[in-house]
């Protein structure tokens, strides 16, 4: 299935400066993320204008690649191309890393690959939880009991898969700090706890009676500090008996301050933790609430929400529930997905990019509509943190808890029944109505007033352009293609044959219009001709894509064929420079049509406006055959 993604996976590695500048490289739910020895050395714009990516971010320390759901696929393509877990550049990434990033990429590191099991556990918890309410099973049978084992597995045995995630990051052996996290996990200890006698270490080592059971802080530090232990052992300890003694010595020294000082400290700092959650609760439950629910598209976008979101399984190891994270991230979510649905409902230009982003969005994947819809347009995204921070408001206000950790869509509210109550889901339900009904009242308000705005921009742009003494109201002369008439730009073919509307492209990056909208052309000749008279911004080394940037600020992208990356640029002739200044008509070069279909590739050609959200329409005037220099789209302000 992921083989299709195998040039697009060959493309990003290539022009994020190649596999010797990937350290690392994992991916969450939308995005490739690769932490870059030298991220000078990544092509933002080439990868930008990628078949199948829909921008890059910087944030927590890593270069992501914004992919979308089948981002699975893609890094399945992506991990044959580059080692990653090579640790090869990791120092020069850790020199460059700022202090705030460091902390971000090593919670997001150690919390995010265990996320899977952590939400498989919390929707059995939710299953449990509604199962008694209509009572389908009893509290007390071994039904119940069993389903519970199911559960709380994951979460009793937290400390051995947090202690293995943070070693993969850490770099050192993630077997031997899961056997160290089993130590701390183990019946005996347990039975020491519960008597409640001294425990005495060689007679002079007191060790704290702590429980580590579904603790987080604890092993945190423990597998911290042994990282450096272990790293010291392996470099003094000679390679013929290496494989005996570090595991040996490692499980001694670690064992001993695991148990004496480090298993302590994290529990002390466990139990302030705790604390301060139940005084946050009881006093201010509203702020965080409030500011996950209004900040949360902005946290996304710089990669911050990677070191906050783990502050819910903290909170709920400690409390047994989340109301730092979970209520003001869904309310958000939905203000998001509302504010892209209310998009497509009231602006067709925008519907085939909105809709199914708007839905994703509802399912608790945000980063479609983010960055496809409410982002580029700005309005829908003020809409959703005003309504996000409204909808947070109510949640914290009414201390609506999350008692499992899951994702942040619908079906997450089955999360919210817990204390015997349906009232926490019933509250996070009215939130999320209050965010969504004031993020779609303001998202069709600031739409018009957007809309009105960029209305009198095009008109008192028209006026300074008009002949002085001339009538606004005259109608205007026809005027060559390529050139501006009031607030119009006009983009003619820059290829013979036959046109059709971007949406019947053969490609479903381009037909989605994930990379803007404009025209499909399938060639009858192999001369390219500029479409507009502007500068060449991109040429891609395999020549078949040209970025123009237009006099008028229209940006507009030819892209020869589909796949056509792969021939590596044999069957084109391109006659100008990245740089050069063309006029409308003018040849830009050649490509060989029937050599690109040889080559099982087609030869369509697509007309792109990657500017898009600037222009309030993109008319197509063409639909047919059509000659290059012909007029082929219209763009009005």
């Amino acid at each position: 299935m992921s083989s299709k993604y195998e040039p697009l996976a060959r493309d990003i590695v290539r022009l994020v400066g190649g596999k010797e500048n990937v350290s690392q490289a994992y991916h969450c739910v939308t995005r490739l993320r690769f932490i870059l020895a030298d991220e000078g050395a990544a092509d933002e714009d080439a990868i930008n204008a990628l078949d199948g990516t829909m921008g890059v971010i910087h944030g927590g320390g890593q270069f992501q690649v914004v992919i979308g759901p089948h981002v699975a696929d893609v890094f399945e393509e992506v991990e044959k191309l580059v080692d990653t877990n090579s640790a090869e550049a990791a120092p020069a990434t850790e020199e460059k890393k700022k202090p705030l990033d460091a902390v971000i990429d090593f919670v997001a590191g150690t919390f995010q690959p265990v996320i899977p099991a952590l939400s498989g556990a919390g929707m059995v918890k939710a299953v449990m939880a509604l199962l008694v309410v209509f009572n389908l099973i009893d509290s007390a049978s071994q039904t119940y009991q069993m389903l519970n084992i199911f559960a709380d597995g994951v979460f009793y045995f937290l400390p051995i898969m947090l202690a293995f995630t943070e070693a993969q990051k850490l770099k050192c052996n993630p077997i031997l700090a899961a056997a160290v996290a089993a130590m701390m996990l183990h019946p005996s200890w347990s039975a020491f706890v519960s008597a409640g006698d001294p425990v005495n270490f060689f007679g002079a080592i007191p060790f704290t009676l702590a429980s580590y059971g579904s603790s987080v802080i604890p092993i945190i530090l423990v597998v911290f500090v042994q990282s450096f232990v272990e790293k010291w052992l392996n470099k003094h300890i000679p390679n013929a008996v290496n494989l005996v003694f570090v595991p040996m010595l490692t499980f001694l020294v670690m064992g001993t301050l695991a148990f004496s000082v480090l298993g302590p400290i994290g529990y002390i700092v466990g139990e302030w933790l705790a604390v301060f959650f139940t005084f946050l609760s009881e006093n201010a439950a509203w702020v965080p609430a409030v500011l996950i629910g209004g900040l949360c598209p902005i946290m996304v976008m710089f990669g911050i929400h990677n070191g906050i979101a783990p502050l819910g399984p903290v909170q709920m190891a400690q409390l047994g529930y989340d109301s730092i994270w979970g209520p003001g991230n869904i309310v958000s979510n939905m203000c998001q997905a509302t504010a892209g649905l209310v998009v497509s409902l009231r602006d067709p230009k925008h519907r085939e990019a909105a809709l199914p982003g708007s839905i994703t969005a509802f399912m608790g994947i945000t980063e479609p509509i983010l960055y496809g819809t409410n982002l580029p347009l700005k309005y829908p995204l003020y809409a959703a943190m005003i309504g996000g921070a409204a909808g947070g408001l109510y949640a914290g206000l009414s201390q609506t808890h999350r008692f499992a950790t899951g994702s942040g869509g619908l079906p997450a509210v089955l999360l919210y029944i817990g204390d015997d109550t349906m009232m926490h889901m019933v509250n996070i339900i009215i939130a999320m109505v209050i965010g969504s009904v004031v993020t779609a009242i303001l998202t069709f308000v600031l739409g018009n007033i957007f809309d009105h705005r960029e209305q009198a921009k095009a008109a008192e742009q028209a006026a300074k352009n008009a002949p002085a003494g001339a009538d606004a109201n005259a109608p205007v002369a026809p005027t060559p293609a390529a050139e501006t008439t009031t607030g119009t730009v006009s983009i003619v073919s820059p290829v013979t044959g036959t046109a059709h509307p971007v949406s019947e492209a053969s490609d479903a990056a381009f037909a989605s219009r994930m990379m803007g909208d404009g025209a499909a052309i399938d060639p009858t000749d192999g001369t390219i001709v500029a479409p507009v008279s502007g500068t060449i911004t991109v040429l891609f080394p395999t020549k078949h894509a040209i970025g123009i940037t237009s006099d008028d600020g229209a940006e507009i992208l030819i892209h020869v064929g589909i796949d056509t990356v792969n021939l590596e640029g044999k069957p084109f002739d391109i006659t100008v420079a990245q740089g050069d200044h063309v006029t409308a008509g003018q040849k830009l070069g050649t490509f060989d049509r029937v050599a690109i279909e040889q080559a099982g590739c087609s030869a369509q050609t697509m007309v792109i406006v990657s500017n898009t959200a600037e222009w309030a329409t993109i008319e197509l005037e063409a639909d047919g055959s059509i000659t290059a220099g012909d007029q082929l789209l219209s763009l009005r302000k």
